[in-house]
Order: structure tokens, then C-alpha cells, then sequence
């Protein structure tokens, strides 16, 4: 079986990243496209099937401002040719899910979320407050042209799997379509407790982007008095940097096994934001470490209340403040944590696709 892999851009080792990686590890002879690829950023069983970029990869500045060219990605996705293949497998976010492709192959779509920024979530990338008035003027209807454009695309992939009941219903919404639910791959092998004892101090490990919502752990953990480290970096850390105001500590990405032992010292892991799926609680479920995140989205799937960590209904300040005093005067079994993070391994993500792709 002739099999491609489809992502939209590689520039890191995000969750979508990490799901493709598994895959390549169990399919080494597939062939991979994207539209950027920034040598070097993904693992190396990503790296060794060479990827096929778009002509987007040679545009000025695209290392850094890759998503600057957004209205040039669905001219770029539909130029890929597909014909020597039998099935095709697309880790979409944005667009890798509306390849064109022969009546003959195959297109099984591993959906991360229909397009964020497109649908329900423009205001928070590029409402007025974010770029400007100008530029959110005249983003507003390039955005709806996308969406139009994803809608319409939809139809092209002939069967969805969404990462988490959360995104199904997003798909079922904006596109019609249903979706098969396979959680995405934690890498519980790495992910491990060490026996330490933790730090009165909360994690977040991140993506600095609106969505996320660190504006909120910030504030939260200043109300509850308790220190903050954040991982990771992205477009919003100067504006982040001038919220916490010195009581965060902003630590830049950092390589896995810093991560890690992160999620090993900390007291507590906090997700502020509605996410899809969430792949940071089940690494810091992973470490033995409790979690406390908001009610909503695919943390309502994989955290189990009072026994993994906390939900917290209302996404404010206050809310968070609260739960994070009470969680850190509970006692939480770090056995009982990790054999909860063991369900969502890669090993059996794996599986799951591969029963998937061969239907």
C-alpha cells in the first residue's frame, strides 16, 4: 500500500506534530508533503522521509512569517499531485485536509480542528484590539473567504477522525460530516515520575498565542500568591512579559527533557484555554502531576475530577485563583494519575490508525 502523508506546515513539534511522527514511525516508506518545512524543527523519523514542500517554502521571510502567507495556502495545498498513491493521510489544522487527489486514492483525514482563525476564533488572531483597526478590516474577509473555501473543500476527505469528541462536533457543525474519535498519542515512555517531591510552584507549557489564554494564569496565580513558569514562546510573550510584570518567569521553549523535569516540579500544570484536545495535561498526568484546567473542549475528556486534577467551570481569574488554592491543599496519587495517562499511549494511537487506514 502506496500511503502519503499530508501536514500543513513544519516548523516545531506541536501535538499535531507529534501524531504525524507516530505515524511515519509506523509507515517509514510513506511519502510526506507540506507547505513549509523548516529543516531541522520536526523528530528525526519526520525528518528522514525528506518532505515535499510547496512553492510557498520559497517565499521571502517564510521561515519566520510562514503565516503571513495564509491566503496563498489553498492555491499552494491544491498543487500537490497524489496520483501514484493509494491512500492519503492529512494532519489538517488549516488546509492540509482539502488536497486534490484521483477518484481512486483514497483520503482519510486526521482532523487536529477545522480552521481556527476562519471560523469561531477570528476575533481572538486578528480582531481589532490584536492587529488594529485597519488590518482587521481587511482580514475580516479574507477570513470569510477561507471559510468558505474550507467548507467547500470538505468533502474532499472521505473519511474524518477528529482528536477528540470536542473537534467531532466542530466538524459535524462547520462541515457536515461526521467523525470517527481517536485520541491523539502521549508519549508515556518519556513522560514518567521520578519520585520527586514537588515545588510550590504552577506550569504552563505553551504556545504563546491568544487562544491559550496565559493572560489568565498569569492573573490567577498572582490572586493565589503562588509562582508561575511558563514554557514555551510565540507572538504574544512581549505582551505577556508586560502582564506579569516580573511574577511569571518566562522560561522560552525548552528541549524535551527540560519539559519534563518541569512537569516533575511542579505543584500543578494549568491550561487557561478552550483547547481541541489538550496534550500537555496527559505529559503532566504522565509525570504524576495533577492538573487544573477549564471545563470546556477536550480537557473535559481526559481530566477525571478530584482525581487527575481539577475542571474549573468559569474561565476567569478569580476561578482559576480558587482552584489552584484548592488543588494545591488536596493530596492527589501520583499511581493513580499516571495509570490514567497510560490509556492515551502512542502505542495505542498507533493501533487505532492503523486499523483505520487499512479499512
Amino acid at each position: 500500500m502506496r500511503i502519503a502523508f499530508v501536514h500543513d506546515w513544519l516548523t516545531g513539534m506541536r501535538g499535531g506534530e507529534k501524531a504525524l511522527e507516530v505515524l511515519c514511525e509506523r509507515y517509514p516508506d510513506a511519502e510526506l508533503f507540506t507547505l513549509v518545512h523548516v529543516r531541522g524543527s520536526a523528530s528525526p523519523a519526520i525528518e528522514r522521509l525528506k518532505p515535499h514542500t510547496s512553492f510557498v517554502q520559497h517565499l521571502p521571510l517564510v521561515r519566520r512569517y510562514y503565516r503571513h502567507y495564509l491566503p496563498l495556502f489553498p492555491i499552494a495545498i491544491e498543487q500537490f499531485n497524489f496520483d501514484r498513491f493509494d491512500v492519503v493521510v492529512s494532519v489538517s489544522h488549516c488546509c492540509a485536509k482539502s488536497i486534490v487527489r484521483p477518484a481512486t486514492v483514497r483520503h482519510l483525514c486526521y482532523c487536529l480542528t477545522p480552521m481556527r482563525y476562519a471560523w469561531d476564533q477570528f476575533d481572538a488572531y486578528f480582531g481589532p484590539e490584536r492587529v488594529g483597526a485597519a488590518a482587521s478590516a481587511v482580514m475580516r474577509p479574507v477570513m470569510a473567504r477561507m471559510a468558505r473555501w474550507d467548507r467547500g473543500t470538505a468533502s474532499r476527505v472521505d473519511r474524518y477522525v477528529a482528536i477528540s469528541h470536542y473537534v467531532a462536533g466542530r466538524i459535524r457543525r462547520y462541515y457536515n460530516r461526521e467523525a470517527t474519535v481517536v485520541y491523539p498519542p502521549v508519549d508515556t515512555e518519556f513522560f514518567q515520575p521520578d519520585g520527586s517531591q514537588p515545588e510550590r510552584f504552577a506550569l504552563i507549557v505553551s504556545a504563546l498565542v491568544p487562544y491559550k489564554r496565559i493572560d489568565i494564569a498569569i492573573d490567577a496565580c498572582r490572586l493565589a500568591g503562588v509562582p508561575l513558569k511558563i514554557v514555551g514562546d510565540g507572538p504574544d510573550r512581549p505582551l505577556l512579559e508586560r502582564r506579569g510584570g516580573g511574577a511569571a518567569e518566562f522560561l522560552g521553549r525548552l528541549p524535551n527533557e527540560g519539559v519534563r523535569d518541569m512537569y516533575r516540579r511542579a505543584a500543578v500544570t494549568l491550561l487557561p484555554g478552550e483547547e481541541d484536545f489538550g496534550i500537555v495535561p496527559l505529559e503532566a498526568s504522565a509525570c504524576g502531576r495533577p492538573v487544573i484546567a477549564l471545563a470546556r473542549g477536550g480537557a473535559s475528556e481526559t481530566i477525571v475530577p478530584d482525581v487527575t486534577g481539577t475542571l474549573v467551570d468559569e474561565g476567569s481569574p478569580e476561578a482559576f485563583a480558587a482552584a489552584i488554592a484548592q488543588t494545591l491543599d488536596r493530596r492527589f496519587d501520583t499511581t493513580e494519575i499516571r495509570a490514567h495517562a497510560e490509556r492515551f499511549s502512542r502505542q495505542r494511537f498507533a493501533d487505532e490508525m492503523t486499523r483505520l487506514i487499512a479499512c
